[in-house]
């Protein structure tokens, strides 16, 4: 098992992967940036080394910089948690290539699972389905007109490289594919460096549905059930719970052993999510992220199984000793990310927190790096805080979520807590009836 393991990552995750290694003996190095000397993971680790000023390319996307603070502080392994390098193939090579492990996929599988196009072809070669599309990047617009009335409308014309809803664009018709083209690449550009782009049919009224997995690169692999992320703004998850709403044990079941022998097949190692677009029954792949997921949490909930510490071990070397019958989904979990943002504009709220109280009891869990006095920085992300609460079943639960939402407290900024309140309020999510499209389209009502 390892000695000393750096964190490459800040905020939330760096203290969720701080508190794994403390209870499995390892020690901890947090790598930082000027802006971050006061973070709560950086407090408590063992050693802590600063990066580099606030920018992120100057800190955390500085490779050389952490590979240069592992050597010195004699880390043997590093975990790049979420966002940053934690799906940099290049990076995970380089930390190899130093003789120390990389707790996460090979470079190999980062590489192919990052671009999308060829990502979706190694979906295909190992059963996984599709969405109807080109079967690689669109060349010409000739092209494009040419795949658009195979697929029909509306289409949805994507950006072959990166997410988050950048180079994405839809076609209603045959007149607005050569515009949405000219768009996504311009965007996929400006944003990846990669003008590539591809077709798929678009679905209406889709759920984002994704499965969590497990393997050890020897052979073995489990999912830990399915995560619905379908309450999203501008493709960005806002609110997420397990298991679906939506699905059957049916389903469930199908879905689940589909990527299980597919990612065996391949020889997966680490955590890893397989996305999905579900719509009539149908399962339609979206990508792979060959990382930890911000929402893990709520899969930790519902199986009681520590992922990070899995990851943990399997980059040491060791087998999975967890097979898919000791896989046990019990009651429901629901996640909201709870952001530093105006909850009615969206604009940043960085500031310094006056006050702070997390809410408890049975169930609750709160993975957050806030503290009374700590001054949220406006470089990075906005997100501050997961709230994850477990229950029997998903009535219980949200009770129980709309009850530590109430007791939360965060004193000096403004935060999104007043919209997740309303969210769960709502009827339509109540009874669990909505799609990727339907918070935006009640927001929209609301103004």
């Amino acid at each position: 098992m390892f000695e000393k393991v750096l964190i490459a990552n800040r905020g939330e995750i760096a203290l969720r992967i701080h508190r794994a290694c403390q209870e499995m003996g390892i020690q901890t190095v947090a790598v930082h940036s000027t802006a971050d000397a006061e973070a709560m993971h950086v407090r408590l680790a063992d050693e802590a080394v600063c990066i580099g000023p606030p920018a992120p390319k100057d800190s955390y996307l500085n490779k050389a910089a952490i590979l240069t603070a592992a050597t010195l502080t004699g880390a043997d392994a590093i975990h790049p948690g979420v966002g940053f390098l934690s799906e940099n193939a290049a990076f995970a090579e380089m930390v190899e290539e130093h003789g120390i492990a990389f707790i996460g996929p090979s470079p190999e599988h980062i590489r192919m699972m990052g671009d999308k196009i060829e990502a979706k072809e190694a979906a295909r070669r190992l059963g996984i389905p599709c969405v109807p599309g080109s079967d690689g990047a669109v060349e010409t617009d000739a092209e494009a007109l040419r795949i658009a009335e195979e697929v029909g409308f509306p289409l949805i014309i994507k950006a072959a490289s990166g997410g988050g809803g950048r180079g994405m664009k839809v076609a209603y018709s045959i007149d607005e594919v050569k515009t949405a083209l000219s768009i996504c690449r311009t965007e996929a550009k400006a944003a990846f460096g990669d003008d590539a782009v591809y077709i798929e049919r678009y679905l209406a009224k889709p759920r984002h549905i994704e499965v969590q997995l497990l393997g050890d690169g020897q052979g073995n692999c489990i999912h830990l059930g399915e995560r619905d992320c379908s309450i999203q703004r501008r493709h960005q998850k806002v609110i997420e719970e397990a298991p679906s709403p939506a699905l059957n044990a049916t389903q469930r079941r199908r879905i689940g052993e589909t990527v299980t022998n597919a990612m065996k097949e391949l020889g997966y190692r680490s955590a890893g999510t397989i996305e999905f677009l579900y719509e009539d029954g149908e399962f339609f792949f979206i990508e792979m992220n060959t990382r930890l997921q911000v929402e893990h949490p709520i899969s930790e909930m519902v199986c009681s199984i520590d992922l990070v510490r899995e990851q943990i071990r399997i980059a040491a070397g060791a087998q999975l000793d967890i097979r898919q019958e000791d896989v046990k989904i019990q009651g429901h979990a629901i996640e909201c990310r709870i952001t530093a943002e105006d909850p009615d504009s969206f604009l940043p709220t960085p500031g310094r927190i006056t006050d702070y109280h997390a809410p408890g009891g049975l169930g609750v869990r709160v993975d957050s790096q806030l503290y009374s006095g700590y001054a949220v920085p406006p470089f990075y992300d906005s997100l501050v805080s997961k709230l994850v609460v477990h229950g029997q079943n998903r009535n219980e639960c949200l009770m129980r979520l709309r009850r530590s939402l109430s007791e939360y407290v965060i004193g000096g900024i403004k935060t999104t807590i007043p919209l997740h309140q309303r969210i769960i309020a709502e009827k339509r999510f109540i009874d669990g009836d909505y799609d990727i499209h339907w918070l935006e389209k009640w927001m929209g009502l609301k103004k």
